[in-house]
């Protein structure tokens, strides 16, 4: 007796194959991208400057980073635990921040300093500092407002942070 041909795998044609191999390839990787896209998105923090923070509206949820100098005589220490308030200033505009931790060892006032966490009614609630030893590390959208308001300290005729 003879047994009829099976049509498995050794009966696609060698184009059908391909064609099924190549699908399966795109569909993984636009799944791989798009995952990388969700969780970039997630993580996406945008950095602003005082001025900038001034001129928007932004959601409570937003996660955001502003960069300039403290401001002089704004930095206030609570007696109590580790809270501080203090004024980022850019020169054109400041915005009130709280912080309640540790600020770091080269934080004062007239310095370079970027804050993320969240605008809420105008006042910016930062749950991380960084500080900046000079204008030279500072961001460059912050390094141009300071230009433009004459507030620049750059470091022997350095023009780009």
């Amino acid at each position: 007796m003879i047994k009829p041909k099976s049509k498995g795998r050794r009966g696609l044609k060698r184009k059908n194959r391909r064609l099924i191999f190549l699908s399966t390839a795109m569909a993984g990787l636009g799944l791989a991208a798009a995952l990388v896209f969700l969780a970039f998105d997630e993580n996406l923090v945008f950095f602003f400057t005082p001025s900038d923070l001034s001129e928007r509206n932004f959601s409570q949820e937003q996660r955001l980073r502003v960069g300039g100098l403290v401001a002089e005589g704004s930095v206030i220490k609570s007696n109590e635990g580790m809270s501080v308030s203090f004024r980022v200033t850019d020169g054109g505009a400041s915005l009130p921040v709280e912080f309640n931790g540790i600020l770091p060892d080269l934080f004062r006032e007239g310095q370079g300093v970027v804050a993320e966490g969240h605008l809420i009614n105008r006042l910016f609630i930062a749950d991380e500092v960084l500080a900046k030893h000079d204008e030279n590390y500072m961001p460059r959208e912050v390094a141009e407002k300071l230009r433009e308001n004459g507030q620049w300290r750059g470091d022997k005729g350095v023009d780009t942070p």
